[in-house]
């Protein structure tokens, strides 16, 4: 499962989120292909300027998903939240539109047909970190 949230046409901003992925689909290329295709929705159907990605600070397999997938760091918003009686920092990642035609092709390559061998193994992960 993956959610918009924080839909704020006015601004042209979108999240991802809600991510909850069971494990047969964690570090697949359906689940990247998933990603790349909601933002693509994202950015070429809906028209947004900016697609967010945000996540607690400690949950380090989420922050590395996010770079991998072509996220860039933004910072930490300290003590944004309280979950589970604690404080939660956040790490907000993003991507705008002027990224998007450049990651755009990074994923149409990794997914070509030719990026995978006869056992349909990837030959080329993603690359953006």
């Amino acid at each position: 499962m993956a959610s918009y949230l924080r839909i704020t046409p006015e601004h042209g901003s979108i999240e991802v989120g809600h991510i909850n992925y069971s494990p047969i689909l964690q570090n697949t290329v359906e689940g990247t292909v998933t990603m790349y295709l909601m933002m693509k929705n994202a950015f070429e159907d809906l028209g947004n300027r900016r697609y967010e990605w945000k996540c607690n600070n400690l949950n380090f397999a989420s922050k590395n998903a996010a770079k991998r997938l072509g996220f860039k760091f933004e910072g930490v918003f300290r003590q944004m939240s309280i979950f589970k009686g604690k404080n939660r920092d956040t790490a907000w990642f993003a991507i705008i539109d002027k990224e998007w035609k450049k990651l755009k092709k990074g994923y149409l390559k990794f997914i070509k047909i030719s990026n995978f061998d006869k056992n349909y193994k990837q030959i080329k992960k993603l690359g953006f970190e």
